[in-house]
């Protein structure tokens, strides 16, 4: 009797170990399934999200567990286990609240960093779509041609140009642009409406195995809304004869669907001597199916257009001279015009409560003209130094991934996978480089020709968690091919090339408390050259390798409180690269990067909100004896913070700045571009349904150069040349007013 006792002791004592799971639905309080809500067992680490009905499954519950159920604009709910949940299903209903970092909880996610920084995105509205970059902690952007341009980019010690190293995207769609009439890389966020911008998701360093082309420094996408809660009219108006408008509308709203269009227009002359013209033009249309099953599919159709006037790059000596202002010109014929439209749906379908297929195909026409005098009269004394940048674009695209959660039946265990197919085909008709006077008269061609280049890829991504530890292994394989027909010369010209390339990733998160978290992240990625470089060098080296490694830590000391620190490595294979600006191959040779990221970010109170990062790099050529191995433009230090408020007496509002320090502008340091420190300011005032709000940007009205560059140029009548700085003058007090009604 006693034997038997002891065995149905032992058998009860294991089904009160034994883990179970926890089943159940999320909705806001009109019922509506929320997708991507956070649910987080706080005693294991172990986490999972709704799907696109709502649903969720998380494993390996058992009694006394913490489950918290989270999702920015929502208050949290903390759900306890007891004995009646185990393999239960619960309907948890979350209540819509002010954005508040305590919404966010810390999870054994790899890019974990994201759903903090979404905090900053929400509490701060940002005044143009490429803005939103500066969010992304160390990243730093400036504007050099008439604000029609793409912004130049800066991150980990990198001059990413116009986005050679930092992979961008929106919804998944690709903006950078492989093999581009001005630069590799380029990436022009200018046809994204900001107010249409829901978050962002980022990452640092080359270790994502579903990011490929361009991810080096890192990556950004930005995720769209999907659906409007009100309609919008906006009017903002301020210096320099601007004006900008702002239209979202509620179109169709059903049960299980929706659709809104969005509209921008905006005109400036900028605060330049010699006007800019510019003016831009933005529509939207994004419908959204969810059946709150097992379906979701989002279809985006849009198109942007912009043209117009600059007053360029301007040399130092001449605004010391007198010759011209800092808002002067040289040659205020520079400028230009482009446009895209796109095609994008996305779908996702969820083939069980373990598994889904998200998939994604678009379909991108794009023009650009460019026009840009960087020497002035240093080629060609009588006519100028004008050239013109052509392209005519087509990209098509599309990929599949399927992801499962696999149950490993032991507690604290969790296993989850994604492997991916995909492709994109860029077809570039007409991409040339022209000598050209006044816009109007072509004096000679340097480049001309059509670009064909496929890419199509592969990847897999394992996610294991073992109690306290998460192992997120990766691989992805990509193929290319390239091909270059010339156009300037008579007979027949096209060459073709084709590479592979294998980057494996490997990433470790040690949970040393449900507060602290350690990782380790390393990897290898790589960016594309152009292809008029790769068949120039017959296939070498038009791949190079970028290998990396983080270690860091996040810590969540208080529910209101985030600290983020990171020491990082990436070292840069010997490229080539095609400069647009003048038709050449350029050897760089081999780089290396170290540097070190810190962050914070403290909810004040329930209405003030406080972030800040600083970030440290020191950035060399491997190649080139010391003093002689600076990297041009490559920032060792940058900071930015800001502080917000909301909800006060139906006031908002807040206060930014960012900061650069001087940094090397040639490869021996002996011309420097100078750094800067700007604020900027927003106030708002709401009352029921209409907001009126003061814009301010560069309060303190500080004299500062946004971009800045090392050339060689000679002005008219110049016996001869110099090399120096020429700079593009940053924007000084800029003063707006805005009212908006929602409806």
């Amino acid at each position: 009797m006693k034997n038997i006792n002891t065995i149905i002791l032992l058998v009860l004592t294991g089904y009160s170990l034994k883990a179970h799971d926890l089943y159940g639905t999320v909705t806001n309080e009109k019922q509506v399934g929320l997708e991507g809500v956070g649910v987080y067992n706080k005693n294991t680490g172990g986490y999972t999200y709704t799907n696109v009905s709502g649903y969720f499954e998380l494993d390996d519950i058992s009694v006394g567990d913490q489950i918290f159920f989270y999702s920015l604009g929502f208050k949290n709910y903390e759900l306890n286990i007891t004995e009646d949940l185990l393999d239960g299903t619960v309907e948890i209903v979350l209540q819509e609240s002010v954005v508040s970092l305590d919404q966010v909880v810390l999870v054994s996610k790899v890019n974990a960093l994201s759903n903090f920084v979404n905090v900053d995105v929400k509490t701060s509205p940002v005044k143009s779509s490429q803005e939103i970059l500066r969010k992304v902690p160390g990243l730093i952007i400036g504007q050099h041609a008439g604000g029609g341009k793409a912004e130049q980019i800066f991150l980990r010690g990198f001059d990413v140009d116009h986005g050679t190293d930092v992979a961008l995207s929106v919804d998944g769609l690709p903006i950078n642009m492989v093999s581009h009439a001005h630069g590799q890389g380029y990436a022009d966020m200018h046809f994204i409406i900001p107010e249409t911008i829901d978050n962002l998701d980022f990452g640092k360093g080359p270790y994502y195995a579903n990011k490929g082309n361009f991810n080096t420094a890192g990556y950004v996408d930005l995720k769209l809304k999907k659906k409007i809660e009100n309609s919008i009219v906006s009017v903002e108006a301020g210096q320099f004869n601007t004006l900008r408008t702002l239209g979202m509308f509620k179109v169709a709203e059903s049960d299980f669907s929706n659709a809104y269009i969005a509209s921008e227009m905006l005109l400036s002359d900028g605060p330049f001597e010699s006007s800019q013209n510019f003016n831009r033009l933005n529509v939207m249309g994004r419908y959204n199916y969810n059946n709150r099953k097992d379906q979701d599919l989002t279809i985006s159709i849009s198109h942007f257009q912009s043209k117009w006037d600059a007053s360029g790059q301007i040399p130092q000596r001449a605004v010391d001279q007198g010759l011209i202002g800092r808002f002067g010109a040289i040659d205020d014929t520079e400028g230009g015009n482009t446009s895209r439209a796109n095609f994008l749906v996305n779908h996702i379908k969820q083939l069980d409560e373990h598994s889904s297929v998200r998939s994604k195909a678009y379909i991108t026409n794009y023009y650009f003209e460019l026009f840009s005098n960087f020497t002035f009269f240093l080629d060609d004394p009588v006519n100028g130094d004008q050239i013109r940048q052509y392209e005519n674009r087509t990209i098509i695209g599309a990929e599949t991934a399927y992801q499962n959660a696999i149950h490993v039946g032991n507690h604290d265990s969790q296993l989850k996978y994604e492997t991916g197919l995909g492709f994109r085909y860029d077809d570039v008709n007409d991409v040339q480089l022209s000598r050209t006077a006044n816009r109007k008269t072509l004096l000679e061609r340097l480049a001309y020709g059509n670009v064909d280049e496929l890419n199509a890829y592969g990847f897999f991504d394992l996610t294991y968690k073992k109690n306290k530890w998460t192992i997120n292994p990766g691989l992805r394989l990509d193929y290319f091919k390239f091909d270059y027909e010339n156009l300037l010369t008579e007979a027949y010209d096209n060459k073709g090339e084709q590479k592979l390339f294998l980057g494996p990733k490997l990433n470790l998160i040690y949970a040393a408390s449900p507060n602290v978290q350690l990782f380790s992240k390393t990897g290898i990625g790589f960016h594309s050259n152009d292809s008029r470089v790769v068949t120039a060098q017959s296939g070498e080296d038009i791949l190079p390798m970028a290998i990396g490694s983080d270690l860091g830590t996040i810590i969540k000391p208080t529910d209101r409180l985030v600290i983020n620190a990171a020491l990082w490595y990436l070292y840069l294979e010997q490229e080539f690269v095609y400069v647009g600006d003048a038709g050449i191959v350029e050897p760089s040779g081999e780089t290396k990067r170290l540097g070190v990221d810190l962050g914070l970010r403290y909810q004040l109170t329930d209405w003030l909100y406080a972030n800040g990062d600083i970030n440290y790099t020191y950035a060399r050529s491997i190649e080139d004896p010391d003093g002689e191995n600076y990297i041009p433009l490559a920032p060792d230090l940058t900071s930015a913070a800001g502080l917000s408020f909301s909800d006060i007496n139906n006031f908002s509002g807040g206060i930014n700045y960012r900061y650069i320090k001087d940094r090397p502008a040639n490869e021996d340091n002996s011309i420097v571009a100078e750094g800067y420190f700007v604020t900027d300011l927003n106030l708002n005032y709401s009352i029921k349904n209409w907001t009126l709000g003061l814009i301010v940007e560069n309060l303190f009205d500080t004299e500062w150069n946004e971009t800045q560059f090392a050339t060689e140029s000679r002005l008219f009548n110049e016996p001869q040349s110099f090399e120096e700085i020429h700079f593009t003058p940053g924007t000084p007090f800029f003063l707006r007013g805005k009212i908006s009604v929602n409806f």
